[in-house]
């Protein structure tokens, strides 16, 4: 779980000693902007700018109920964000599952990608896609025609 808070911790305190080195040395203008923008790459790589994960049991359990796809990333990954971003509000309509808190959805990317943890890795009807498009992942969504 920690390892999860520890870039955006990270981000946090840097963009902090920036903002203050800049004060120190009287841009305070320059100190305005850093910070902010450190604060906002800190929320971006934070497990709160994701959608609540379950558990891979259970995120497999409710898209078998509701055919919407799994998607296993973890923080800080940079196609993660990607996708994230680019589904825009659509992202809340699907099971997320950290693999750093969850061994199992760890272990079922890794089955997936013959041994390696790459994510996003997105299950739709038991087939895993591995960094699909985001407007793919969106047209999953959409009700059959």
């Amino acid at each position: 779980m920690m390892r999860s808070w520890i870039l955006p911790m990270l981000l946090v305190l840097s963009g902090s000693a920036v903002a203050t080195g800049q004060i120190f040395t009287g841009s305070l203008g320059t100190a305005a902007a850093v910070l902010p923008a450190f604060l906002a790459l800190a929320i971006v790589n934070s497990p709160l700018f994701f959608p609540r994960s379950t558990s891979a049991q259970e995120a497999q359990r409710r898209s078998a109920v509701d055919g919407r796809p799994v998607v296993f990333w973890r923080p800080g990954c940079t196609y993660c964000i990607r996708l994230r971003i680019r589904l825009g509000r659509s992202a809340r309509r699907l099971h997320w599952v950290d693999i750093w808190r969850d061994p199992a959805g760890a272990a079922a990317v890794r089955a997936a990608n013959d041994g390696n943890e790459t994510v996003p890795t997105v299950v739709v009807a038991s087939k895993p896609h591995t960094n699909p498009d985001p407007a793919w992942v969106r047209e999953q969504l959409s009700p059959p025609a």
